[in-house]
């Protein structure tokens, strides 16, 4: 099956200043899917409309990030704001809708002053709810490990082996892990064996080249020629992110999907 690349429209792009404008440009250039990190603060009617009109797959959103002037990275795992995830997914929920999305990433969070016990009681707590809540609209929750040692040194969940034991702790149908290469890379390597072990329970991958976050053909550490045919071989059928920063323009950029023999 081929594989199915998602232009990530918060990091791809950037030429232009408005996310609503950028579902065009991603037409323009050939994708047919496209992923978003945070849709929120913006006009969802636009966002919607520009979507409609390009006439793409939206394929992933984040949930609610709580607010970034305060830092907040997702609250997923913050005791006290429990009332707070709940209202805002339903928000999420709407917007996912709007969009017509099925899949939603739901953030974490950043280690505070609150245990490691405590954090995790909470998260165990919000997963449940956020995935029980989004199979009665037929979405899948996707929960992400992001790397501490490079992008987010505080990030609650860095671990993939322990996202992988909340999944099978909560045994929600519609709750898989969300596996961005990048972070894979910096935390554990090895990802030939890791791709093979975590792939059964993914519901989503995003790729970009370490450590620059480049895009996947340019200079690094992973061999995606390489990886992709793994995938590929290994008959994952799910969407693959884009969640790259184009050291150039971004249509100039994306020549590498073509170059290594796929389509967009």
């Amino acid at each position: 099956m081929p594989l199915k690349f998602a232009a990530n429209l918060s990091f791809m792009f950037q030429e232009l200043p408005s996310l609503s404008s950028r579902y065009d440009a991603a037409k323009k250039a050939g994708f047919r899917f496209v992923e978003t990190a945070f849709p929120f603060g913006l006009d969802s009617d636009e966002l919607s409309t520009a979507k409609t009109k390009s006439g793409l797959d939206q394929v992933l959103i984040n949930a609610y990030q709580g607010n970034p002037n305060n830092g907040d990275l997702g609250i997923g795992a913050i005791p006290g704001r429990e009332a707070e995830f709940k209202e805002k997914l339903e928000t999420s929920i709407q917007i996912a809708k709007l969009l017509q999305c099925t899949r939603m990433h739901i953030m974490a969070g950043l280690k505070s002053e609150f245990s490691e016990h405590e954090m995790e009681k909470t998260y165990l707590e919000n997963l449940k709810y956020a995935a029980e809540r989004l199979e009665k609209e037929n979405m899948m929750a996707l929960i992400e490990p992001i790397n501490n040692r490079l992008t987010v040194p505080k990030y609650f969940l860095y671990d993939f082996d322990k996202a992988v034991e909340y999944i099978k702790v909560l045994n929600c149908p519609n709750l898989k892990l969300q596996l961005d290469l990048f972070h894979l890379q910096i935390m554990d390597g090895n990802l030939t064996d890791n791709i093979k072990k975590y792939l059964p329970i993914t519901g989503h991958i995003q790729i970009s080249q370490v450590p620059s976050r480049g895009e996947p053909d340019s200079q690094g550490e992973i061999d995606y020629s390489y990886i992709l045919k793994l995938i590929d071989e290994l008959g994952y059928d799910g969407y693959i992110g884009l969640e790259y920063k184009p050291i150039g323009d971004t249509v100039k950029g994306i020549s590498w999907i073509k170059n290594l023999g796929y389509q967009m």
